[in-house]
């Protein structure tokens, strides 16, 4: 956005009489608390939402009384607004983040930043750090019964799913894909078989929730239309695409296929290619591999139903499946409704809400997937009874995707999942994300910590030292933690007596394989650094000149 549109939306906002439910000015002049910053953006995308507002602002550098600009140091490099960006999507639901950080010298040369927020998703109200806020007039505070089940209640008022399609008729659907349909539902209610044989068609969709007192509705035509009928959903698009890519990353082959769905997912699922996995666990001491399908069929289909279920049809887009050596990679547009995946984890009862209740219930109806969260459960069992790194998802840009590998990356890590059969599914999806290299935040490193499943400090966390030990991860773990500060000092003055003097260089060498391996140049540089000033002070050694070139002896 330019600086002329910035300010002339900043002089808009300045002209109000007072703060809005919707606009908040902070002096902020040079810090903020994070926490604050994340509860202000709960209760001004929740209060957007329930507005109608495109988005809501925060600005930091304005008196709120005056509207005075004084200015705001707060974050001044483009890195530190970005990374504020990411914590507090690292703990909102689904991710939800600011759309931009704005940084704009206003008229009088005041650096000014401005914050704009989305709306809340319709039907999700945004908590941030599991707690939902809201504003009064100009007070934050938590967000009112009332207007949570004012936000949640939308979907059930706009459900895309249930819509009727005035113009289309039982001419529009696939017979194939009906008779498949029937074919579905009486396995999965096989104590009505002979009465459901006894249906005519337009009796069995009924009964079945696809359509609604014989008219045709948008989930009639995403699971039974024929492929000439998606236009009646338009401008939503019923397209699932296929696409195996190389090692190269270079795309060998791809297929895409429209409604209807029901009949789709065999076509997408036999394209993908599910060879046979062999290892050898070193813990099972035997020289026969173990040989296992790439992928489990179930979490397949699971992934590939649940991202039919719950695509935001109305963003127009298409899913996807592409298919690597080693993983599959599924994704579908819309924001994940539950918030976060750890929530799923935790909890055994099934959502309370979809985005397609209706397409949703159809698909359970047709045992084409289980409720969203037994389902998904469903699919970190199966990965972990394989030893396989567990489903992981990526709820970033309004949008699912999730990853299933098809290999054992870390035999250690697998051989965690073996031995520790005590471990929730929650703190196994902990450890899978430490062992991918993905950020964990603060609370789910004390959750680790206080189970004695993680040692070091953040960012540079490791698994703890009898984990490391029943899983061979012994080296590992002390080059992780490296020689404590008093062994340290003790070596390099040993080295002194021995050597008579040693450079900085050369100490540098001489502790630098000791040090934690988790540390980065900068900090072993200093870590060395304070030690040195640390026996410099007890008069134990001292040096003749400073730098690099410097020349330390022993006193």
């Amino acid at each position: 956005m330019t600086a002329e549109k910035l300010t002339s939306i900043l002089d808009s906002l300045l002209s109000l009489p007072a703060e809005t439910e919707v606009v908040e000015f902070k002096r902020a002049e040079r810090n903020f608390d994070d926490r604050d910053l994340g509860q202000y953006f709960s209760a001004l995308s929740n209060e957007a939402n329930l507005k109608e507002k495109d988005c809501a602002w925060l600005i930091f550098g304005i008196e709120n009384k005056s509207h005075e600009v004084v200015g705001s140091q707060y974050k001044n490099s483009r890195p530190a607004l970005d990374a504020i960006k990411k914590k507090i999507a690292d703990q909102t639901t689904g991710r939800h983040t600011f759309v931009e950080i704005y940084e704009l010298l206003y008229r009088n040369g005041k650096r000014v930043v401005m914050f704009q927020i989305p709306p809340a998703p319709q039907g999700i109200p945004i908590a941030f750090q599991d707690h939902y806020y809201g504003r009064d007039g100009e007070s934050l505070q938590g967000l009112a019964i009332e207007k949570i089940e004012r936000i949640r209640y939308q979907v059930k008022l706009k459900d895309w799913s249930a819509g009727i399609i005035e113009n289309a008729s039982l001419e529009d659907l696939d017979p194939a894909a009906i008779a498949k349909a029937r074919e579905l539902y009486t396995k999965a209610h096989e104590e009505k078989t002979d009465e459901i044989a006894s249906w005519d068609d337009i009796t069995f969709l009924n009964k079945a929730r696809i359509t609604i007192r014989g008219k045709i509705t948008n989930t009639a035509i995403v699971l039974l239309g024929k492929e000439e009928s998606e236009y009646l959903i338009s401008p939503a698009v019923a397209k699932i695409k296929w696409i195996l890519r190389g090692q190269d990353n270079i795309e060998r082959d791809y297929m895409i296929v429209s409604c209807p769905f029901v009949l789709a997912v065999d076509r997408i699922y036999n394209k993908i290619r599910n060879l046979k996995y062999r290892y050898i666990n070193p813990e099972h001491k035997t020289l026969f591999p173990k040989e296992i399908d790439t992928y489990e069929p179930y979490v397949i289909r699971e992934a590939l139903n649940n991202a039919i279920a719950h695509q935001d049809y109305t963003l127009g887009g298409q899913i996807n499946v592409v298919e690597y050596d080693d993983k599959l990679v599924f994704s579908n547009k819309g924001s994940f409704i539950p918030g976060n995946i750890e929530r799923v984890l935790i909890s055994d009862a099934p959502e309370e809400q979809y985005r397609n209740q209706f397409l949703a219930t159809a698909m359970v109806g047709l045992k084409m997937v289980d409720t969203i969260g037994s389902g998904i459960r469903k699919m970190y069992y199966y990965q972990r009874q394989r030893l396989f790194p567990l489903p992981d998802y990526d709820l970033s840009n309004n949008r699912v995707e999730v990853t299933i590998t098809g290999k054992i990356l870390d035999m250690n890590y697998a051989n965690i999942l073996a031995q520790n059969t005590d471990l929730s599914l929650l703190d196994i999806e902990l450890l899978n994300r430490l062992q991918l290299g993905k950020t964990l935040s603060d609370e789910e490193i004390t959750r680790l910590r206080n189970k004695h499943l993680i040692e070091g400090r953040k960012p540079k966390v490791y698994i703890a030292k009898h984990i490391a030990q029943k899983v061979g991860q012994k080296i590992e773990y002390s080059g992780h933690k490296g020689l404590g500060n008093k062994r340290c000092e003790e070596f390099l003055l040993t080295a002194l007596r021995d050597h008579k003097s040693l450079s900085r260089k050369e100490i540098d060498e001489l502790l630098w394989p000791l040090l934690p391996d988790l540390l980065n140049e900068k900090q072993k540089k200093d870590k060395i650094t304070n030690m040195l000033i640390k026996l410099r002070k007890l008069e134990k050694i001292s040096n003749k000149s400073k730098g690099p070139n410097s020349d330390w002896f022993i006193n």
